[in-house]
């Protein structure tokens, strides 16, 4: 099956970069941004790893502070875990605002971003299955902390999103639309999706394994797009 893309746009969902001076020191404020790196079976395929190594930078370069969430079968739980990076010089380090400095400040800082990303795809494994919901609250959580209403706030997913722990086990999920609709309300209703709004989610890796029948592939990318889409997000990109 090809590669398909969604993307959702909610209303009035539109997110603008604005020049501020809490962080880049008057120079343009970038996103506040979370990674999420599946650490199951999903990390096995050397395209996995390919693909955090080839997208996560270019991804890195639209931010101003990063977090880190794995995906392993107890996500938000985990012990595996990687300090968030801030890649923005203070005021303190760059009083002037030179553009300059700004730029070396943010080279510099930008090289811890790949490598805790990759570390994450060795994590130990904890419990069977892949807790992918874990991992999205874990992240969310720590960017909402630098949450700030006149920024972007990004996300960026490897993973095929394929969760079978706790309260969202897609193998055995009832995927017809009613059903559908009923399963992502209780887990807003529980709060096991995260609050989205303002953030833009892009995953990669989506249905990667395919281990499900090829029939419902696409009820798997029409559950995750309305989830993601009813828990907030701006924008849903599937890859």
């Amino acid at each position: 099956m090809g590669v398909r893309r969604w993307r959702g746009v909610a209303a009035g969902g539109v997110v603008v970069l604005v020049a501020a001076g809490v962080a880049g020191c008057g120079t343009e404020a970038r996103a506040v941004c979370g990674v999420v790196v599946d650490s199951t079976s999903y990390a096995d395929p050397d395209t996995s790893r390919k693909d955090v190594t080839s997208k996560l930078p270019a991804f890195a370069e639209g931010c101003d502070w990063v977090a880190f969430a794995a995906v392993t079968g107890s996500s938000e739980s985990s012990s595996c875990r990687q300090d968030p990076v801030a890649l923005a010089a203070t005021s303190a380090e760059n009083p002037n605002a030179n553009p300059v400095v700004e730029e070396r400040i943010r080279q510099h800082r930008g090289t811890e971003v790949l490598p805790r990303a990759v570390k994450l795809f060795d994590c130990p494994a904890e419990g069977q299955g892949s807790d992918v919901l874990g991992a999205l609250r874990y992240v969310v959580k720590q960017a909402d902390a630098r949450r700030q209403p006149d920024r972007a706030h990004q996300i960026i997913v490897f993973s095929d999103l394929i969760n079978n722990r706790g309260e969202l086990d897609l193998g055995k999920l009832d995927l017809g639309e009613a059903a559908r609709q009923r399963k992502i309300k209780e887990l807003l209703d529980a709060r096991l999706l995260p609050d989205l709004s303002g953030y833009a989610v892009t995953v990669h890796g989506f249905l990667r394994e395919k281990t499900s029948g090829p029939d419902r592939f696409p009820l798997l990318e029409a559950f995750w797009k309305q989830a993601l889409q009813d828990a907030g997000a701006t924008s849903v990109d599937l890859l």
